[in-house]
This record gives C-alpha cells, structure tokens and sequence, in this order.
C-alpha cells in the first residue's frame, strides 16, 4: 500500500558502513559482531545487516528466533548468534535456519541436540555458552558452567563454538564491578580449559565494553548502538568518531494563526505568549515521538531554525509554535537530524526524557516507513 502520511525515517547506510569500518580499526584483531535485534534498533535489521556484512562484520546477532529467520528469509548467509536460550519448542527452527544459540540450561542443550538428531543434521549445530558473571538476568552460574560445557561437548549432534558472557555497568567507565565480573569470566575460562574443554570464540564486550574496557575484548566484540551511530553513554561519548544513521521527518500538514493567550492540546498546557503561527505535523506519540517531549524543552526544526513542539504530544499528530516564520503546507519539519546548521540527536531527546537514546531509535515505530537514501 502507498504510504500518503508525509512521515518518514531517513537511514544512512553509508553511515553504518562507516561505522562498523571506524569500530572495526578499534577492536582488531578481534573481530565484530554487528547486532541487529529489535529490527536493527529500529533502523531495519535486514538493511543494517547487510551493510555491516559489506563494511566487514563478521556476523550478526539478534535476540530472538524470530529475527534470525527474518534475516535468513532475506537472503542473508552470514552467522546468526542468537543471545538468548531458545525455548525447546523453537530449537527444530534454530537448526533448520542455521542459527547459533547461546545455551546455558541442560534442558535447552537436550532440546538442540535432539531437533539436530531429527533434521539429520550431518555437520554439529554450533552453539555458544553463556555465563552469568553478574549481570544476572540470562546466563548459567559460574559454578555451572563446566558441567553444562562438558554436556554440549559430549552430545555429538553439537559443537561448542564459544563462550560469552555480558557486562551490566561497561558504561560507566571505572565502575570496578566489571573488573569483577571480567575476573569471574575468566576463572570460568581457565577452569574450562583445565578440563580439556573448547572455549573457541570467546567475547564479553557490548559496544560500551569494546570502546572502554580494551583488555576484555577477546577474539569477538558484539556492537550494537555503536553501529547507528550513537554512543552508549555520555561518558563515552566521542570516544570513537560515530555518524549518526537516523534522522527522522516530516511535512507539515495545517497552519494557522492563534492570538496571544490562545491554549494548545490536550491538557491546554501550553499557552502562545504572542500573536504567533502554529504548524500541525502529522506524527505522534504512536510513532514514537514521547507523549511528554513538549513539556521538557522538546524542539523541532522547520526552516534551519529550532521551535518549540507546543503543547502535549498527541497520538498521531504534534503542533509547534514556529513564532513569525513563513511556513506552508509541505515544508520539512526534522524532529531528529540535520537541517542548515542546526542539528537535533536521538541523544538529545534522551536526556530531555531522562532516558536512554537506544529507546528514543527503538521507539521509532512500525508506522514510521523506513528510507534508504
């Protein structure tokens, strides 16, 4: 169906290609693992991903089943890690679309082993185990982690490929809790070792990790906000040179003229100070612009210049108070992006909304069609 709602979301592919080249340099040799789960934080997974594969990625990684298909269903050959422990009734799916799971429960282990018995699976199906070292939300115990390891090596339907594990405070340079989780990880490491068991690819670094903790990030690095552009956190901002992949658009759709005093929006909480225009721009809270923007300072821009969004953000349209300019149906409107010299980021909003910028782009929703310039 044509898409008549002038709203859209420009990716710059080239900037991810530049990214994924940037962090690249960064980690080697260690080599990169481009993820693109939650549809690529809301860039597109199956564009993103073909793009990191072109600027050298060496795989991918997603968070669910679901999203490995996807990119198999598009044509995309490269290796899929998926970070979390497939439920068993999902395991004949993983091996016929040759998916790699991390595993950290024997049951989750059995339930692979046997969907490769059923295929007839003539080449192991490769699997990654991860360990809880503190983060504490997937993972095995420590304490575990030999015996689930020895589990997968003696099941011959399966290969152990890897052992990861996740870093919960990577981005928060100095913070000594992932130094004690790096020496957890690498206890289990050695005490896998001295049993004669294959660690393979080892890796533990999130973008935070890769950029701020140099000596953990063994033979692979899992990137993910880095190669959109944006980095994972202000204290690590700069860190690395970063382009920023999505800019977010529209056209406005209705303008008039309000007199001084005139109230605007549901809550009637914002209030013109002056005889001034107000421009209706068709995109809303439902398209993931915050319900609230308005009333932290949220701005957009419309003839290279910043105005205020005026008043609550509604579910699919927002007003702003564009003062004297001239603006008519049809001109841009950027809410993230460039326009002339001006300029508003996905980080911005969050820090307005006392977030994190990786849910201002995940937010970007469905309703809002993706561009590929």
């Amino acid at each position: 169906m044509d898409a008549f709602r002038p709203v859209w979301a420009e990716v710059d592919l080239e900037a991810v290609r530049a990214n994924v080249r940037s962090l690249r340099a960064l980690v080697a040799p260690a080599a990169l693992c481009a993820v693109v789960k939650a549809d690529g934080y809301g860039h597109g997974a199956v564009a993103v991903g073909r793009a990191a594969i072109e600027a050298g990625a060496g795989c991918l990684a997603v968070a669910l089943v679901e999203e490995g298909v996807q990119l198999r269903e598009a044509g995309i050959d490269a290796p899929v890690l998926v970070l979390s422990e497939p439920v068993p009734d999902a395991a004949e799916t993983v091996v016929a679309h040759r998916l790699t799971p991390v595993v950290y429960t024997a049951t989750g282990i059995d339930a692979l082993a046997k969907a490769a018995v059923a295929a007839g699976e003539s080449q192991p199906v490769e699997v990654h185990l991860k360990v809880d070292t503190g983060m504490h939300r997937v993972g095995c115990d420590p304490d575990d982690a030999v015996e689930l390891a020895a589990h997968v090596v003696n099941r011959p339907e399966l290969r152990l490929a890897g052992v990861c594990t996740h870093f919960a405070v990577a981005d928060e340079p100095g913070n000594d809790y992932t130094d004690a989780q790096q020496r957890t990880f690498e206890r289990v490491l050695d005490q896998m070792r001295s049993h004669g068991l294959p660690t393979d690819v080892v890796h533990a670094c999130n973008t935070a990790g890769a950029v701020g903790v140099p000596g953990a990030r063994y033979d692979m690095v899992r990137i993910g906000i880095g190669i959109y552009g944006i980095a994972p956190s202000p204290a690590l901002a700069g860190a690395v040179d970063l382009v920023p992949a999505m800019a977010v658009k529209a056209r406005v759709s209705y303008v008039q003229h309000l007199p001084a005093g005139a109230r605007l929006s549901y809550g009637l909480r914002y209030q013109t100070s002056k005889p001034t225009r107000i421009a209706t721009v068709p995109i809303g809270y439902a398209d993931g612009v915050p319900r609230e923007l308005s009333h932290h300072g949220g701005e957009v821009l419309i003839g290279g210049r910043r105005h205020p969004i005026a008043g609550t953000v509604t579910m699919d349209q927002l007003m702003v108070d564009v003062g004297d300019l001239a603006v008519d149906v049809g001109d841009e409107v950027v809410l993230i992006g460039r326009q002339g010299d001006e300029r508003i980021t996905a980080e911005e909003w969050a820090d307005r909304m006392r977030t994190i910028a990786y849910t201002v782009v995940c937010g970007v929703g469905p309703r809002v069609p993706r561009r590929y310039p």
